[in-house]
Parts: structure tokens; C-alpha cells; sequence
């Protein structure tokens, strides 16, 4: 575990400088999902993000999370379409197994290739002392690509944001219900504008024509801001959505910050690129207001 550690000496927003040993959460898809050197990846997220676009106000965003070939534009098309703040609560699946059901970290840094990204530790804990579910577990966060990947698309409009990483395997309504309802409690002490980011894609390898039926019934949950309804429709429907729980949590959230509506800003799957329209992953963008 050595080489996770390192030092860390810059000073967090609304946090004191730290002399102190912190985590280093160092790149776990670099070089696979996108370019691991930081010119090549600055330059391929310019290719899907549209600078100019009209930026929002919003609450929280969903985006996917592939390789940027597949997913990037999608997810460059959300980002685009909001005001960025400084603070991302991320929320996303666990695909590893590894971990705790529902994994959050309080401290240190994730070493990504256009620069470290802080875990803003005083929202981090506050989260977690709101909580009975959450756990401080890195191991979670180690070799998970779901949130990784969301982290450049920041960074392109945020020089240096920072973050409170969640991993959650539970997909059980009560326990994604308080898992939301601290996250939006530390939100409104946090006393600073943040946003909430939920980690998903959608209907994973069934014919074109079955992932848009499938994913239209979510989403349109999604866009009703019902999360309990969103749940159910995935178990009902067996919609392979891998980042239901996360979106869950995120809509139990944006719901008692204040959500009014959501939006739809892009759909597409994995047959755009590959070709193959038999077997396909479906993403989606979403804006919640």
C-alpha cells in the first residue's frame, strides 16, 4: 500500500494547509478509457465539449462512463451545459466488488494526468457523520473506473476543483434514501455552491432497439425526479443500468436541495462507433435543475 501514499501540502478550500502523510488515489484506466498524457487528453475533451454552449445553473448532472470513444461525447455534452462549481459530490457504481457496499473517502488526492484533485475533507466527514451506512474506504475507490473517468471533463473548465468520492454497491431504497439525504445535508452546511454528479450508463449489451425501449423507461423516472420509481422500474424491467443506485442517491438529493426538473441532453449506445447495433451499451446525459 506504500505507494499510495505520498505528501500532500496544498491547501483545500475552507480547509487548513495539511503538512501530514495523505492518500494518493493514482490513475486506474489511464492509457485505456482515456489518453494518460495530459496533452493528448486535453485535446481529445475538446474534441466533445462545446465551450461556447449556454451554461446553466444546475443542481447535479448524470453522465456515463465508458472510454471516451464510446461515451466522451455525451458526457462532454453534459458538462458543457451547466455552471461548473468548484465542489462535485460523485457518486458512482462499484464494479469491482471490492470495498465497502457504500464507500466514501474523507481525505487525499486523486492523481490524474492534467493534475491532482482534492477530497474536500470537511464536506467528506460531514457526509459521513450524517450517515450510518457510508464507510471511509479507499479500497473501494482503488481500481473503479466510474468515477475516474468524470474527473478530466472537470478539470478541462475547473482548474482546481475538489471532490468527495462515493462508491455504492447497495441498490436497497432505504439505504440509497439516506445515503442521498446526507449527501444533501452536508451540501446545504457545506455553505458553498456544489454539485452532484451521478456516475451510469445505461442498458449493457442487448439489441439497439431493446436498450432505447429500456433506457426510455428510466429515463423518463429520471426526468420526473422519482427516484423510488426509478428503482423499481429498473428491477421490474431488468434494465442493466449499472449506476442505478448512485442515480438514486443523486435524485434523493437534488429532490431536497431544491430539484425542480430535469432534462435529457443527449442519448446515443456503443453502435455509433462500433457498428454493431446487436450488442450495445446505452449512455445518457442528464441535467437535473
Amino acid at each position: 500500500m506504500k505507494k499510495f501514499f505520498g505528501i500532500f501540502k496544498k491547501k483545500i478550500k475552507g480547509q487548513p494547509l495539511r503538512k501530514e502523510a495523505s492518500m494518493i488515489r493514482r490513475p486506474a484506466v489511464g492509457d485505456r478509457f482515456y489518453p494518460a498524457d495530459p496533452h493528448l487528453l486535453r485535446a481529445e475533451i475538446a474534441r466533445y465539449v462545446t465551450e461556447e454552449a449556454e451554461k446553466k445553473p444546475a443542481i447535479a448532472i448524470m453522465a456515463p462512463h465508458a472510454g471516451y470513444i464510446y461515451s466522451g461525447e455525451i458526457a462532454g455534452v453534459a458538462y458543457s451545459a451547466v455552471k461548473l462549481p468548484g465542489t462535485f459530490v460523485i457518486l458512482c457504481p462499484n464494479h469491482t466488488g471490492i470495498g465497502s457496499p457504500a464507500a466514501i473517502m474523507t481525505e487525499g488526492v486523486w492523481r490524474m494526468p492534467m493534475g491532482d484533485v482534492s477530497v474536500n475533507e470537511r464536506l467528506a466527514k460531514d457526509i459521513l457523520s450524517s450517515s450510518t451506512l457510508l464507510k471511509d474506504d479507499l479500497r473501494a475507490h482503488l481500481h473503479e473506473h466510474s468515477l475516474e473517468v468524470q474527473l478530466p471533463f472537470i478539470q478541462y473548465f475547473v482548474p482546481e476543483p475538489t471532490l468527495i468520492p462515493i462508491s455504492l454497491m447497495t441498490q436497497q431504497w432505504g439505504e440509497l434514501k439516506e445515503i442521498g439525504e446526507a449527501v444533501a445535508a452536508g451540501a446545504k452546511r457545506f455553505g458553498e455552491e456544489v454539485m452532484l454528479v451521478a456516475s451510469s450508463d445505461m442498458t449493457h449489451y442487448e439489441s439497439q432497439e431493446q436498450a432505447e425501449t429500456k433506457d426510455r423507461m428510466a429515463i423518463d423516472k429520471i426526468l420526473a425526479l422519482d427516484p423510488r420509481g426509478l428503482l423499481e422500474t429498473v428491477r421490474f424491467n431488468n434494465i442493466s443500468m449499472c449506476g442505478v443506485g448512485p442515480m438514486v442517491a443523486t435524485l434523493v438529493a437534488a429532490r431536497e436541495l431544491g430539484a425542480s426538473k430535469a432534462e435529457l441532453v443527449k442519448y446515443d449506445t456503443s453502435g455509433r462507433v462500433s457498428g454493431d447495433y446487436d450488442q450495445v451499451v446505452g449512455y445518457a446525459g442528464v441535467i437535473i435543475y
